[in-house]
């Protein structure tokens, strides 16, 4: 498959008021995106590390599919210059509807939503619901505390061994990116419970 045909998930924050080097990493993983043809598909947004990244993948000549619930576009969240908009009723339905055809889940930093929708993502590969990659790009170490946690996890026996495949950390946006086609889909053998 052609990588214009690929369309990669990009979870992240909708916060405008954090750190620079977050927008740059957004920045620079929407620039690479479109370099390297694949769609993003994302929840919309025109602020934060969302909005940059939707900035950066349009300006650089890549789709963007925006995907968000109704009650959000009547709050004036929704970014209006996406290749695709696509609105549900709910947010249960946007989040379905983002992984349904993504060949790879990319999560950048962010608040408690990226953090609720990269466990859901994680238990759907965990459960075989979703059998593409999962990345966690963890700039300036964002996601340290989480992967720690996750080896607690792993070291009280609340996950097995073989789930840290779950996931593959990326320190930059290139690496990132490079991982979309170098991982593994998810082993169907290993969601079995002993």
């Amino acid at each position: 498959m052609e990588n214009g045909n690929r369309e990669v998930v990009v979870y992240c924050a909708s916060s405008a008021k954090i750190d620079q080097l977050y927008f740059d990493a957004a920045s620079e993983l929407g620039k690479l995106l479109a370099e390297n043809g694949y769609t993003c598909i994302n929840g919309a947004g025109k602020d934060g590390l969302m909005g940059a990244l939707n900035d950066a993948v349009l300006q650089h000549g890549g789709r963007v599919k925006g995907i968000i619930p109704q009650f959000m576009v009547d709050a004036g969240w929704g970014h209006s210059l996406l290749t695709e908009t696509i609105i549900t009723e709910t947010i249960h339905e946007r989040k379905a509807a983002m992984v349904k055809s993504a060949d790879a889940v990319i999560a950048l930093p962010g608040g408690v939503g990226t953090l609720e929708e990269l466990a859901e993502i994680i238990t759907w590969r965990q459960l075989g619901l979703y059998y593409k990659p999962v990345i966690i790009l963890n700039i300036n170490n964002y996601y340290q505390p989480l992967l720690s946690f996750f080896e607690k996890m792993i070291s009280e026996n609340f996950m097995k061994e073989a789930y840290r495949q779950l996931w593959q950390v990326a320190a930059t946006p290139e690496e990132a990116v490079g991982f979309i086609c170098t991982i593994p889909d998810w082993n169907s053998d290993y969601t079995k419970y002993d």
